[in-house]
Protein backbone atom coordinates (compact mmCIF):
# COMPACT_ATOMS: atom_id res chain seq x y z
CA UNK A 1 0.00 0.00 0.00
CA UNK A 2 1.28 3.41 -0.93
CA UNK A 3 0.76 6.71 0.85
CA UNK A 4 1.91 9.95 -0.77
CA UNK A 5 1.62 12.36 2.14
CA UNK A 6 1.71 16.11 2.07
CA UNK A 7 1.88 18.39 5.08
CA UNK A 8 -0.91 20.91 4.61
CA UNK A 9 -2.36 24.00 6.25
CA UNK A 10 -5.73 22.97 4.79
CA UNK A 11 -7.18 20.65 2.15
CA UNK A 12 -10.52 19.66 0.70
CA UNK A 13 -12.07 17.27 -1.79
CA UNK A 14 -14.84 18.31 -4.16
CA UNK A 15 -17.07 15.87 -6.08
CA UNK A 16 -19.65 17.16 -8.59
CA UNK A 17 -19.31 20.70 -7.26
CA UNK A 18 -19.86 19.73 -3.60
CA UNK A 19 -17.19 19.68 -0.91
CA UNK A 20 -17.29 16.17 0.56
CA UNK A 21 -14.23 16.38 2.82
CA UNK A 22 -12.22 19.18 4.44
CA UNK A 23 -9.39 19.37 6.96
CA UNK A 24 -7.34 22.09 8.58
CA UNK A 25 -3.65 21.68 9.39
CA UNK A 26 -2.43 18.11 9.06
CA UNK A 27 -1.73 15.55 6.35
CA UNK A 28 -3.40 15.04 2.99
CA UNK A 29 -2.55 11.51 1.86
CA UNK A 30 -3.08 10.00 -1.58
CA UNK A 31 -3.52 6.24 -1.04
CA UNK A 32 -2.74 3.61 -3.66
CA UNK A 33 -3.67 -0.03 -3.14
CA UNK A 34 -1.50 -2.63 -4.88
CA UNK A 35 -2.20 -6.23 -5.83
CA UNK A 36 -1.43 -8.43 -2.85
CA UNK A 37 -2.20 -5.75 -0.26
CA UNK A 38 -4.24 -6.82 2.75
CA UNK A 39 -5.54 -5.20 5.91
CA UNK A 40 -2.06 -5.81 7.36
CA UNK A 41 -0.51 -3.30 4.95
CA UNK A 42 -3.28 -0.80 5.72
CA UNK A 43 -2.66 -1.08 9.45
CA UNK A 44 1.07 -0.57 9.00
CA UNK A 45 0.58 2.40 6.65
CA UNK A 46 -1.79 4.05 9.12
CA UNK A 47 0.67 3.50 11.98
CA UNK A 48 3.37 5.20 9.94
CA UNK A 49 1.11 8.11 8.90
CA UNK A 50 0.13 8.86 12.48
CA UNK A 51 3.71 8.60 13.80
CA UNK A 52 5.75 10.00 10.87
CA UNK A 53 7.62 13.08 12.07
CA UNK A 54 7.03 15.82 9.50
CA UNK A 55 5.93 18.75 11.69
CA UNK A 56 8.31 21.31 13.11
CA UNK A 57 9.27 21.43 16.77
CA UNK A 58 10.20 24.65 18.61
CA UNK A 59 13.58 24.64 16.85
CA UNK A 60 12.07 24.26 13.39
CA UNK A 61 13.15 20.62 12.96
CA UNK A 62 10.79 17.95 11.69
CA UNK A 63 10.49 16.09 15.00
CA UNK A 64 6.74 16.02 15.61
CA UNK A 65 4.10 13.63 14.29
CA UNK A 66 0.47 14.19 13.35
CA UNK A 67 -0.47 12.82 16.78
CA UNK A 68 1.98 15.16 18.51
CA UNK A 69 0.52 18.28 16.90
CA UNK A 70 -3.14 17.19 16.99
CA UNK A 71 -3.34 17.50 13.21
CA UNK A 72 -6.07 16.25 10.93
CA UNK A 73 -5.88 13.49 8.30
CA UNK A 74 -7.40 13.48 4.81
CA UNK A 75 -7.23 10.11 3.01
CA UNK A 76 -7.78 10.19 -0.75
CA UNK A 77 -7.98 7.06 -2.92
CA UNK A 78 -5.52 7.30 -5.83
CA UNK A 79 -5.10 4.12 -7.88
CA UNK A 80 -2.62 5.75 -10.27
CA UNK A 81 0.06 5.62 -7.55
CA UNK A 82 0.42 1.91 -8.35
CA UNK A 83 1.14 2.63 -12.02
CA UNK A 84 4.07 1.04 -13.81
CA UNK A 85 5.92 3.85 -15.57
CA UNK A 86 9.16 1.99 -16.29
CA UNK A 87 8.88 2.04 -20.05
CA UNK A 88 6.95 3.68 -22.82
CA UNK A 89 4.78 6.76 -22.66
CA UNK A 90 1.64 5.22 -21.27
CA UNK A 91 1.34 3.99 -17.67
CA UNK A 92 0.34 0.41 -17.00
CA UNK A 93 -1.86 -0.54 -14.07
CA UNK A 94 -1.12 -4.23 -13.63
CA UNK A 95 0.31 -3.52 -10.14
CA UNK A 96 -2.89 -1.81 -8.94
CA UNK A 97 -5.44 -3.81 -6.96
CA UNK A 98 -8.68 -4.78 -8.66
CA UNK A 99 -11.31 -2.06 -8.06
CA UNK A 100 -13.39 -4.07 -5.58
CA UNK A 101 -10.33 -5.02 -3.52
CA UNK A 102 -9.02 -1.45 -3.65
CA UNK A 103 -12.40 -0.06 -2.53
CA UNK A 104 -12.61 -2.51 0.37
CA UNK A 105 -9.05 -1.93 1.58
CA UNK A 106 -9.36 1.85 1.28
CA UNK A 107 -12.65 1.76 3.23
CA UNK A 108 -10.97 -0.40 5.86
CA UNK A 109 -8.11 2.08 6.14
CA UNK A 110 -10.58 4.93 6.68
CA UNK A 111 -12.47 2.92 9.34
CA UNK A 112 -9.21 2.17 11.17
CA UNK A 113 -8.12 5.80 11.00
CA UNK A 114 -11.44 6.97 12.44
CA UNK A 115 -10.81 4.80 15.51
CA UNK A 116 -7.69 6.84 16.27
CA UNK A 117 -7.85 10.09 18.20
CA UNK A 118 -7.21 11.98 14.97
CA UNK A 119 -9.90 13.85 13.04
CA UNK A 120 -10.24 11.99 9.72
CA UNK A 121 -11.90 12.90 6.42
CA UNK A 122 -11.78 11.02 3.14
CA UNK A 123 -12.26 11.26 -0.58
CA UNK A 124 -14.64 9.02 -2.51
CA UNK A 125 -13.33 5.84 -4.13
CA UNK A 126 -13.96 5.74 -7.88
CA UNK A 127 -15.21 9.33 -8.10
CA UNK A 128 -13.79 12.12 -10.21
CA UNK A 129 -12.44 14.37 -7.47
CA UNK A 130 -10.89 17.80 -7.31
CA UNK A 131 -8.34 17.89 -4.51
CA UNK A 132 -7.38 21.34 -3.26
CA UNK A 133 -4.61 21.82 -0.75
CA UNK A 134 -1.98 24.16 0.54
CA UNK A 135 1.24 22.15 0.92
CA UNK A 136 3.31 23.59 3.77
CA UNK A 137 7.04 23.59 3.10
CA UNK A 138 6.46 22.03 0.64
CA UNK A 139 6.75 18.75 2.51
CA UNK A 140 5.89 15.60 0.56
CA UNK A 141 6.91 11.99 1.31
CA UNK A 142 6.27 8.64 -0.36
CA UNK A 143 5.56 5.85 2.15
CA UNK A 144 5.18 2.32 0.88
CA UNK A 145 4.28 -0.84 2.76
CA UNK A 146 4.92 -3.65 0.27
CA UNK A 147 2.57 -6.63 0.20
CA UNK A 148 3.84 -9.42 2.45
CA UNK A 149 3.38 -12.08 -0.28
Amino acid sequence: MIGLLQRVSHADVVVEGKTIARIGAGLAVLVGVERGDTEREGIRLLERLLAFRVFADAEGRMNLSLRDVGGELLLIPQFTLAADTAKGNRPGFSRAAEPEQGRDLFAGLVRLAKRSETRVASGLFGAMMQVNLSNEGPVTFWLQVPPAG
